[in-house]
């Protein structure tokens, strides 16, 4: 059975695959740190959406990177969670 590095590496060599990879790499990263720093304040998704003012569902799709957030929400949930949300342009 291929490990998970194994089986990137070799889908990464395709450049269709990697260019997608590549401009995904934001989003899932964001959507990493949200899941940790929710996980680090003890919080499940249905407390951090009470919080928020929104949905559990809407903080599941999110997670599950099925919606594209607004800057409204991530600020939202950024200051339930004690962090701060920054954005760059590279």
């Amino acid at each position: 059975m291929t490990n998970w590095k194994t089986l990137k590496k070799k889908l990464l060599e395709n450049e269709e695959t990697r260019k997608e990879y590549e401009r995904l790499a934001p989003r899932y990263a964001v959507i990493s740190q949200l899941i940790s720093a929710r996980h680090q304040a003890g919080l499940s998704q249905k407390e951090l959406a009470q919080r928020a003012g929104t949905k559990q569902s809407a903080i599941a799709r999110f997670e599950a990177g099925n919606i594209n957030p607004t800057i409204d929400f991530l600020e939202k949930v950024a200051l339930v969670l004690g962090t701060k949300l920054t954005i760059n342009l590279q």
